[in-house]
């Protein structure tokens, strides 16, 4: 009998205990805004998903704040990734949306972070990426064959060394498989690549499948623009006959570069991460309510409507991600510094 008393006093005590934290995020968060810092231009993918999220993710949050998304383009996203991890207050009322393989740049020593990605705090990510290299029927490359016996580099686009997709999957492609290629970096996200690329400044680029097939959509259903190239642990099931990148390797050093700097890339590239320091109690209810928007009946059809795919990261598995970048060997370290930096 005692046992019994003293576990339903446990219960009790719990209640108590799980009602007054939801009591105390709902006086804090009632009436105010929540900001998603993302580090790209709008009309990107990083942009389109962050906006369908934020349209969504406020009801799932005690006292139901509004959440606005701002963005701070510059430097492939490092200016956001700083300005969450050194400006921003820890509070629960800013969340960052810059590129994962920034984290990499850590590892690797690029110049400009300010950051230690082990002490981010992570609330998820709404997808793993599937890098893909699209170019325009205009440019004439319109197959991998095609690309490797073009007699010139073929122009494509980037954002920012070391820092961005489109610049580190296009240095590791021409490393790798020895395609010819001119990286023409410095644009502020993958929306002006695709317009530069549509303008005929350059070929094309290479990033995220599931940002491509939603921003470069008509010129993909009409031919004009076609992906003649993947990298990813699977096939794509809306890319068949599209070959894999690690599939070209003829080395096995080729191939390592691949895995590492694209196909581990791919489960942090997008994660949504929150300063240093915020307290443990927003953390968990962020990721609560991150991981019922993805649910979300409303928002998986708004997803649907704009074609945004969704297979959820957990928070956790973007820890152990993050954590193994640092247990590199130093070796190929080395040589991913060269491929990206130099």
């Amino acid at each position: 009998m005692l046992q019994l008393f003293a576990l339903l006093t446990a219960i009790f005590i719990g209640l108590i205990s799980v009602r007054s934290a939801a009591a105390a995020a709902d006086d804090f968060y009632k009436g105010k805004t929540i900001r998603i810092v993302v580090g790209f231009s709008a009309g990107g993918g990083f942009d389109t998903y962050a906006r369908a999220i934020a349209r969504h993710m406020g009801k799932h949050i005690p006292g139901q704040p509004s959440i606005v998304v701002e963005n701070m383009t510059g430097a492939g996203s490092l200016i956001a990734a700083n300005h969450v991890y050194k400006v921003a207050k820890p509070d629960g009322l800013t969340i960052g949306h810059f590129i994962g393989g920034l984290f990499l740049g850590q590892v690797l020593g690029q110049k400009g972070i300010e950051f230690d990605a082990r002490k981010f705090e992570f609330i998820g990510a709404p997808i793993t990426d599937h890098v893909v290299c699209a170019l325009t029927k205009a440019s004439g490359i319109t197959s991998v064959e095609k690309w490797m016996a073009s007699k010139t580099p073929v122009k494509m686009g980037g954002i920012a060394p070391g820092t961005s997709t489109p610049d580190n999957a296009t240095r590791i492609f021409k490393a790798a498989l020895g395609l010819p290629i001119q990286l023409v970096s410095g644009y502020k996200g993958t929306a002006d690549v695709r317009l530069a690329a549509e303008g005929g400044e350059i070929a094309g680029g290479c990033w995220g499948w599931d940002s491509v097939s939603v921003t470069w959509r008509k010129a993909l259903d009409s031919g004009d623009a076609v992906v003649v190239l993947q990298a990813s642990r699977r096939t794509h099931p809306d890319l068949p006959k599209v070959p894999q990148a690690i599939k070209l390797a003829k080395t096995d050093e080729a191939r390592k570069m691949i895995e590492v700097g694209i196909h581990g890339d791919s489960d942090i590239v997008r994660t949504y991460t929150l300063p240093p320091g915020t307290p443990e109690d927003r953390v968990q209810l962020l990721r609560k309510a991150f991981n019922a928007t993805l649910k979300d009946p409303e928002f998986v059809a708004d997803a649907k409507k704009s074609k945004l795919n969704i297979s959820p990261i957990a928070a956790e598995d973007i820890e152990k991600d993050i954590a193994g970048l640092f247990k590199l060997d130093p070796a190929l370290i080395g040589k991913l510094k060269k491929i990206l930096y130099d």
